[in-house]
């Protein structure tokens, strides 16, 4: 088994000078690149691990892949799982899983793995799109026509794509390849529903994540399309080839939360990223800032009512948690272990972190609209106690939403606060210094 092939490497400058100096980034006040960052390997994310790493490859594990196409795998008597429900969750798998197996005698898996692949590609010369900025206006427009919700556009850098890519089938890392043509990625943000995902963590809840990448995909698709019929490049991702949340904060589609996901003004958390590299000339967006920063700093929602705990609930920091995490970034940064391993156990989704966040709304309500200018402003506590106050992070019955003809529901089980839980917070730190205190007993035993 390898999994750090030497192929990979020219996409990294083994001449460059290392980084010296510390680089703020996304117009964040709290993110920064350090001198020991380190690119991010694909067979090192928790679904990868899945297939290779032994203290993850388990028989719980292969249940719960299994379960993606057959419904009836972990169907058990507890609200939100039963068969009906992983139905549901099921369907829209069936579009990605669809992609993903295409090209699987080429040992590629498009849209998890690999990019997607191109379907009869156009040879034609670049047309004239006129200027950077009114090509950018027009990309925009036809990927809101094809179904995105969000769109920005920002410079292509090689810091964000994986240093190796990872093959389930072979368990094998390989290399990744870009052309040097590149120089933009677009990016596009799809929406989940908003009362799917209050219903996290059962299978009813996880098909708001399901429904998501298959709209992306599909948008993805069709974008990308129609980039290469004006004779460009054009290189759809979904989970392959790079990290999103990076682009998507270039890309000015939002800032960075505590829960380790990007908060976008219209849907908060509740949002999946694809992008589109290509060399389209394009007029680049601006990182935004709208106070998710000033919030996450004073809200504990999502690590309060993280079931594994896997949140951190203190200060932005560069500690890693363990391999999945990427190295030499300081910013909030979650346990991909123990998140994978309640996945594993529940035996689908959860996206308690995207449900219980303040910004987590149905904007199209006054309420939220004025919840979002408070969260701007220094009434951002006041703002967060009256919205406790709602409950609107609550879980609510998978039973009642298939019953709802007017987007009433009922409660499952009531949500933690806001507020910063001392137990919690103490809890995780004897977690990192049990886990410190390893790591230098390994390294002396070295």
């Amino acid at each position: 088994m390898s999994l750090d092939p030497d192929p990979s490497k020219p996409l990294f400058d083994p001449h460059a000078a290392p980084q010296r100096v510390v680089e703020r980034f996304g117009g964040s006040a709290h993110i920064e690149v350090t001198p020991e960052f380190e690119g991010f390997h694909q067979h090192n994310d928790m679904f990868s691990r899945g297939f290779w790493d032994p203290r993850f490859r388990t028989k719980g594990t292969m249940r719960f892949f299994k379960s993606f196409v057959k419904p009836t795998e972990r169907v058990r008597d507890e609200p939100g799982f039963a068969q009906q429900d992983f139905a549901l969750r099921n369907g829209p798998w069936a579009v990605t899983e669809m992609l993903a197996e295409m090209h699987k005698a080429r040992d590629r898996r498009d849209g998890f793995t690999d990019d997607f692949t191109p379907h009869l590609p156009p040879k034609v010369d670049p047309a004239d799109i006129g200027s950077p900025s009114i090509a950018a206006r027009h990309v925009k427009k036809v990927a809101k026509l094809y179904g995105a919700d969000l769109v920005g556009v920002t410079a292509y850098d090689p810091r964000w794509t994986y240093r190796s890519k990872f093959s389930a089938r072979k368990v094998v890392s390989k290399p990744v390849e870009v052309p040097a043509e590149i120089t933009n990625v677009i990016v596009l943000g799809k929406s989940m529903d908003y009362g799917l995902v209050r219903m996290s963590p059962t299978a009813t809840g996880s098909t708001s994540a399901a429904a998501g990448y298959a709209e992306d995909a599909i948008t993805l698709l069709a974008l990308a399309q129609y980039i290469r019929s004006l004779g460009y490049i054009a290189i759809a991702n979904q989970n392959d080839t790079n990290l999103a949340i990076p682009y998507a904060l270039q890309a000015g589609l939002g800032e960075y939360g505590r829960n380790g996901l990007v908060i976008t003004k219209d849907f908060g958390p509740r949002v999946r990223f694809g992008r589109i590299l290509t060399n389209m000339p394009l007029a680049h967006d601006k990182p935004v800032s709208f106070g998710v920063e000033k919030t996450c700093e004073i809200c504990r929602r999502c690590a309060n009512n993280c079931p594994p705990q896997a949140i951190d609930h203190g200060a932005p920091s560069t500690y890693t948690f363990n391999q999945s995490n990427t190295r030499g970034i300081k910013k909030w940064t979650t346990d991909g272990e123990k998140c994978f391993k309640f996945w594993v156990l529940k035996g689908s989704d959860c996206a308690n972190c995207i449900r219980t966040c303040p910004y987590n709304k149905d904007h199209s309500k006054l309420w939220s609209k004025v919840m979002m200018w408070m969260l701007q402003t220094p009434l951002r506590r006041l703002a967060l106690k009256l919205d406790d106050a709602t409950r609107l992070h609550d879980q609510i019955k998978p039973s009642s939403w298939w019953r709802s003809t007017n987007g009433k529901y009922a409660v499952l089980e009531r949500a933690k606060d806001h507020a910063l839980m001392p137990n919690l917070k103490g809890q995780q730190d004897k977690l990192k210094a049990v886990r410190d205190a390893r790591k230098a007993q390994e390294a002396r035993s070295d």
